[in-house]
């Protein structure tokens, strides 16, 4: 049985020919694969560090889980999604939630855990029924609603938690970002939060250098003087060792604030896996299953000794439509550097001590960029938000989740936030379904029989020449 870990040389192994893609299956000399990998490395750092960092999960054990899961998915997909598996932002929101109400990393850990079983038992069930059933349960209206209020539920943390440790590096930084996102090209484009973090670094430092200490606020709390950017902890640190491991722990109130994250996951897969068949001219309808079902399997392992999970990161599609090499064997060297990386202590000090005002300003693009999504999901399944229908349970769940609102069960458990969004987007979504007349009931899928087409336009589009639209979870513009 094949496990996709051979490949056969492209060309001369040099250079491809104009107009040519070297193929999963393919692969350039070896120098040339790792330095392709450690490029896809570089271009999940900003996202893949930051998330833990925002979640409080220890970013080295992150960068080495990264690694291990991009092989988990590589082997079970048998190497014909090439594609790197990073930390979901998506949990984000989900674990300053549950650190609100008191909870700890292995309450987050538990609760990301239930999630990531969720999302492999969707996987097999994907598997065994087709894409439809995503359909049946998660239109585009219910997807790209979820997906937005997750997103937006995360502006209370910079407005609240970041922004104000240092307002002015805060602002410094997100124009930076921005210019960096919409004025670079190709590969750059692509590490655009990568460069952003690197340019509030160096900042921070020079102010440091040249204004001393900064009076303000720490994660909230009362306003003190610190430096902008501490250092003493990456000293201390070894060059070589273990990442800290720990147990999850698992409390219902948590489990139930996380579960709602496993319809943004599901979203994501299958963009992944939609842009990747486009870019390789190979049908993948048929992995679309294990491909969810490798990412449940991967953030389980993750999660179980305290890391955090895992999905498929659009920037490394954004770096293979750049370079138009999607070779596997690339994805094993990214693993393998990721690895290395997960094993030396004083990078992970490096990353943890980002300045708070630095975080402020690249969450500000981030969490809109993942709220923003759900929209893009509402104009490729072209949802009509003028039918009562659409309209009635996204904007009700929306407010909810962006909100806070709360519905006190008993003394003892309240929903609230995404959970309570989610629940009155889908269930409202579809009691309303039943109940509503006939003409209101006009629905485009979310997925048709496989993923190689969202909507008709892609058909058109294929037809003359052109590509298809992007789900909002795949590569960017070179």
């Amino acid at each position: 049985m094949s496990l996709g870990v051979r490949w056969t040389l492209h060309g001369d192994g040099k250079t491809p020919a104009p107009g040519a893609v070297v193929r999963p299956d393919e692969r350039l000399s070896w120098p040339r694969t790792f330095g392709l990998g450690a490029q896809h490395v570089v271009a999940m750092f900003g996202a893949s560090f930051v998330a833990p960092v925002l979640m409080g999960l220890d970013p080295n054990l992150a960068i080495m889980m990264s690694g291990i899961a991009t092989a988990i998915f590589l082997l079970a997909t048998k190497g014909r999604v090439p594609s790197y598996l990073g930390c979901s932002l998506s949990f984000v929101g989900v674990a300053a939630t549950i650190r609100a109400s008191g909870g700890d990393a292995a309450t987050i850990t538990g609760a990301v855990f239930v999630v990531a079983v969720a999302l492999f038992l969707v996987g097999l069930a994907v598997q065994r029924f087709g894409a439809r059933i995503i359909h049946a349960a998660m239109p585009p209206v219910v997807t790209g609603a979820v997906v937005m209020l997750i997103g937006f539920n995360l502006a209370p943390v910079t407005a609240s938690t970041y922004w104000p440790q240092d307002q002015w590096t805060a602002l410094a930084v997100m124009l930076f970002t921005g210019l960096a996102v919409v004025c670079l090209r190709g590969f750059l484009s692509r590490i655009a939060i990568f460069l952003g973090l690197v340019f509030g670094y160096v900042l921070s430092w020079v102010l440091d250098l040249v204004f001393g200490k900064i009076n303000s606020p720490v994660g909230g709390a009362a306003a003190v003087d610190h430096w902008r950017l501490d250092l003493s902890a990456v000293g201390k640190a070894d060059w070589i060792g273990l990442p800290s491991f720990h147990a999850p722990s698992f409390e219902w109130s948590a489990i139930l604030v996380a579960l709602p994250v496993v319809i943004a996951l599901v979203a994501e897969n299958a963009g992944h896996v939609k842009a990747v068949g486009e870019m390789t001219g190979d049908s993948l309808d048929d992995k679309l299953g294990t491909a969810i079902a490798a990412d449940g399997a991967a953030s389980m392992l993750s999660t179980a000794v305290g890391g955090p999970p895992n999905t498929t990161y659009s920037e490394n599609i954004g770096v293979m439509a750049a370079t138009r090499v999607y070779s596997t064997a690339a994805y094993w060297a990214a693993a393998c550097f990721a690895l290395l990386f997960g094993l030396c202590p004083k990078f992970g000090a490096v990353v943890a001590a980002i300045p708070g005002g630095v975080l402020g300003g690249i969450t500000v693009i981030l969490y809109g960029m993942i709220g923003l999504l759900g929209a893009q999901i509402w104009l490729n399944g072209r949802v009509d938000l003028r039918n009562p229908l659409n309209l009635v349970p996204a904007a009700a769940g929306i407010i909810i989740g962006v909100g806070g609102v709360t519905l006190k069960i008993t003394d003892n458990f309240e929903l609230g936030g995404i959970a309570l969004g989610t629940i009155v987007v889908i269930t409202g979504y579809h009691v309303l379904r039943a109940f509503a007349p006939a003409h209101l009931k006009t629905q485009e899928p979310l997925l048709d029989s496989g993923t190689s087409a969202y909507d008709e336009r892609s058909d058109e589009a294929g037809a003359h020449g052109g590509s298809s639209g992007d789900t909002g979870t795949g590569p960017g513009k070179a």
